[in-house]
């Protein structure tokens, strides 16, 4: 019986090596290191891939002296295969160098004492910034290293290298993209960042020659051609030592080559290269010193792409596989052809890595199978504004502290029709106080786990108190509950789904503002700051998000007839208060086509009064303030309901 012991094991390569193994070799063992953190989803990877329990998983620490591990525990070991690194040219350059290097060392250390070939899994990026050919027998050539990351791999590979009386084989993949047959992927990186750019390109006639740059060269191969080429080399004679192996493409190819390979998956123009890498290149270089770095990286930085990227997104060497190559095809292992495979990685990468397909529209409407929560959603203006978004093919999620009112509405809701042919969305109800955060904390988990995810999140359980500030001077609880609810609790949510939304790369966030934000009327000096506070908190938080496509609206709604306002007697007849269904309909505006504020007309002109004419404005005010009076309740003559559910 042969036995490998894998680092990197859970990896996207690593798994896949193991099932090639078990698949390639019957009576072959795996003892697989894994760290604890990862073995809960190791063990949920091998209870489908591993049918006969020959793979055991050890968790151990890839920089620990002997990897974490009791080697007496562990049987006699034949080959080690070195997976494990940072490949994320983005990360931390010490922590790069304490993994990829200090982590080989140990690695190398282990194989030694186990007497095991170390199979150490290197990279192209070894060649840095060599110009020119560069074949399984070149190494150190004087070359620079771009980035932290190629230096890290060029270290560990001279570590293995130099390590007396280590037997060791090495392997330097190339760009590894997804699986040739089915484009699986599993995580955007390399050329993927460039995909969401690419795709603009669809939308010329496919008929039309594309004039493109000479961006340079670029060698990419699939997951699937690395693993079995690697599975296969593994299992060569033992006994030969010191070999090195490119798994990389013999053909030259230019980034043309690679857009054309891709384009048909969203039936893009044919490139055509028409301006010279000779022009080309020394322009990106000049982009990337000095003053215009700055521009460049944070203009990077905004569309998605890491700004290391920009460094190395073309080859300088010609990696040649000349020998290994050779090898293989006598293995019966092939490349597979780029141009055959390319749109399936468009394909897989545009249905599941796209940071921008949690964002795009059912074309039935833009509401269509959208997850909306609303606190608030029982009664009132949360409730009508849950009816249209139901309406339009929504699933809306309703919150509320009463259980009673609760299913009230959701069978009120359940009974909505559908508008414009769209069937209706689904509604449930979640009992949660905004106010504790515990019970918000519980309820966003159960939201997640029961839908998955929240599109948006409407901000509209409220509490409102009119009263003048010399009438509350013993009342300050007056204030801490206002703010409890509707800025606290509001800020509850935000802070609970904003990871969520931010790891997505879509969520939009609507507050039910008020008017009294803009008008500052004399009575509201509670409520409004409230409000105040809650627009200014997510007007930072929505500058912090911008690239993070987790949007903000703010709606300032005037008096709106609801139990809010009920125990003010002045509100009974007052012109100009809004029903709730008007209402609703500027929260449902605020959902759909998430500007960042909606103002009433009388809110507009309070706030242009504030800043033409302040004085005026106050004095009016001022009258306004003298003429209504105290209502009962405020007074202590009567208990009224100030919040809305």
């Amino acid at each position: 019986m042969t036995t490998y012991f894998i680092t990197g094991g859970s990896g996207f390569i690593g798994r896949r090596v193991i099932e090639r193994l078990l698949a390639v070799e019957s009576d072959t063992r795996i003892i697989a290191l894994v760290r604890g953190a990862t073995l809960s989803r190791f063990s949920e990877f091998l209870a489908s891939a591993d049918s006969t329990g020959r793979v055991l998983p050890v968790v151990g620490d890839l920089t620990a002296a002997g990897l974490g591990l009791d080697a007496d525990e562990l049987p006699d070991i034949d080959h080690v295969i070195h997976l494990a690194a940072i490949y994320d040219m983005t990360a931390d350059a010490d922590v790069q160098h304490t993994t990829n290097v200090e982590g080989t060392a140990r690695v190398a250390d282990f194989a030694m004492a186990a007497d095991a070939l170390l199979h150490h899994v290197s990279s192209i990026a070894v060649a840095g910034d060599h110009r020119g050919t560069y074949t399984e027998d070149d190494f150190d050539t004087g070359q620079g290293f771009p980035t932290p990351y190629h230096r890290t791999k060029f270290e560990a590979e001279r570590l293995v290298r130099n390590r007396e009386g280590l037997r060791w084989r090495i392997y330097r993949p190339s760009v590894v993209v997804g699986d040739s047959r089915t484009g699986e992927m599993d995580k955007v990186d390399g050329p993927y960042y460039f995909f969401g750019h690419l795709q603009l390109l669809g939308a010329l006639p496919s008929s039309l020659p594309l004039p493109m740059p000479d961006l340079g060269n670029t060698n990419i191969v699939p997951v699937d051609y690395v693993v079995a080429s690697l599975v296969a080399l593994c299992a060569l004679d033992p006994e030969h030592s010191g070999l090195v192996h490119h798994l990389a493409d013999p053909r030259r190819r230019t980034i043309t080559d690679m857009y054309n390979a891709i384009a048909p998956g969203f039936d893009g123009p044919r490139g055509h290269t028409v301006v010279p890498n000779a022009i080309v290149e020394p322009m990106l270089r000049l982009a990337g010193t000095g003053p215009l770095r700055v521009g460049r990286d944070l203009l990077a930085t905004q569309q998605g792409v890491p700004p290391a990227l920009l460094d190395t997104v073309a080859l300088t060497a010609d990696f040649r596989a000349d020998a290994t190559a050779t090898v293989l095809h006598g293995l019966g292992i092939t490349l597979p052809d780029l141009e055959e495979y390319g749109p399936r990685l468009w394909s897989y990468w545009a249905e599941h890595l796209d940071p921008a397909r949690h964002r795009r529209q059912d074309p039935r409407g833009p509401l269509v199978g959208k997850n909306i929560l609303i606190t608030g959603g029982s009664a009132g203006i949360g409730k009508a504004a849950a009816r249209m978004c139901l309406a339009r093919g929504a699933n809306v999620m309703i919150l509320a502290r009463d259980p009673a009112g609760l299913d009230a509405a959701v069978s009120e809701l359940a009974a909505t029709p559908s508008k414009d042919g769209v069937p209706p969305g689904r509604v449930s109800a979640y009992q949660c106080d905004v106010t504790d955060t515990e019970s918000v904390t519980g309820m966003v988990k159960r939201v997640l786990a029961e839908h998955d995810h929240v599109d948006v999140l409407v901000n509209n359980a409220g509490r409102s108190i009119r009263r003048a500030t010399i009438n509350a001077t013993d009342r300050m609880h007056d204030y801490q509950r206002v703010m409890a609810v509707n800025y606290f609790g509001a800020v509850n949510l935000i802070l609970a789904l904003l990871p969520h939304m931010v790891a997505r790369q879509s969520g939009h966030i609507v507050n039910v503002t008020s008017i009294a934000v803009q008008s500052r009327t004399a009575r509201f000096g509670a409520y409004a700051a409230s409000k105040a506070a809650l627009e200014a908190f997510s007007d930072v938080v929505g500058v912090e998000t911008l690239s993070d496509h987790v949007t903000f609206t703010n709606v300032r709604l005037p008096l709106v007839r609801t139990r809010m306002i009920a125990p003010t007697e002045a509100y009974e007849d007052q012109a100009g208060v809004w029903g709730v269904d008007k209402a609703a309909s500027r929260v449902l505006h605020g959902i759909v086509d998430r500007p960042r504020r909606i103002n009433s007309a009388m809110g507009s002109l309070a706030e242009f009064g504030h800043r033409i004419a302040p004085g005026l404005t106050a004095r009016l005010l001022h009258q306004e303030y003298l003429l209504f009076g105290e209502s009962a309740a405020a007074l202590g003559q009567a208990t009224g309901y100030d919040r809305r559910p």
